[in-house]
């Protein structure tokens, strides 16, 4: 019975350390390969990584950030996936906490011009410009809230997993199945935004490609976009996720017997 309980106490606690190095960790990469970006230049090709709170650069060698940046500090293989992403008709991708903060506005937001009924836009008295309108997506809106808000529910698992650790007497399944499932949450939300993603092609201007039909996206693999080959995969902190998710449900079953042998 007591080794019941310090065997699940120690691992809801490895799992507890664990979720906060989940959040530190990339997820998800994906890269696209094509023949203007040749592999003695960009040998995992124009890459990006997912975290929970953002999306970032996953050009990381010196030849590639050399060639990016063309001048320009900051440039990077995200900036250069926004432009190709850009060029099939794609929305921006929301980097949430990795947002440039040098912008009025984050990159991915949209903007149209204030009309009248007969379709002519209506000038602000005071500047005589266009009176400009925020039409982003409300999908878009979300995501970033969402990764502005992932430390905070981090927080939350980390609780969690506290309560399930430090109540001996009660079940509190609950608590350590929410925050086991955290693997889970990133690929519903990455899938689905794959899928809203490839399924709003050229709603902002964009898309020199007119005869690309909506799609989805590659989730895990390879796939081909136009001229690109895109790979998707787990990162280092989808695997680590998993590893908690096992740890948690261990931990669960040898609770549930030290309940039962105290019963």
């Amino acid at each position: 019975m007591k080794n019941n309980k310090l065997g699940y106490q120690t691992l809801a606690g490895i799992a507890a350390i664990l979720i906060i190095v989940v959040y530190f960790l990339p997820m998800w990469h994906v890269a696209l390969q094509s023949i203007q970006y040749p592999k003695s230049m960009y040998p995992k090709g124009i890459r990006i990584d997912f975290k929970f709170n953002g999306v970032y650069n996953g050009c990381v060698g010196e030849k590639e950030r050399s060639e990016l940046a063309q001048g320009q500090e900051g440039a990077d293989c995200l900036r250069e996936m926004n432009a190709i992403n850009h060029f099939i008709g794609m929305y921006h991708i929301v980097p949430g906490v990795n947002a440039d903060k040098t912008r009025e506005y984050p990159i991915y937001y949209v903007f149209d011009t204030k009309k009248d009924a007969q379709g002519h836009e209506i000038l602000d008295p005071k500047t005589n410009e266009p009176i400009r309108l925020n039409v982003t997506p409300k999908p878009l809106m979300f995501l970033d809230k969402l990764m502005h808000w992932s430390p905070y529910i981090f927080g939350v698992f980390v609780l969690l997993v506290l309560l399930f650790m430090f109540t001996p007497k009660r079940k509190c399944f609950w608590a350590a199945i929410i925050a086991a499932l955290t693997p889970i949450y990133f690929l519903g939300v990455y899938i689905y935004y794959l899928y809203w993603y490839g399924h709003h092609l050229s709603m902002h201007g964009g898309g020199a490609f007119k005869g690309i039909k909506p799609f989805m996206p590659t989730v895990f693999g390879e796939g081909k976009v136009a001229q690109f080959t895109t790979q998707s995969y787990p990162y280092a902190g989808f695997f680590v996720a998993l590893l908690v998710l096992v740890l948690l449900v261990i931990a669960i079953i040898m609770k549930k017997n030290s309940l039962k042998s105290n019963s």
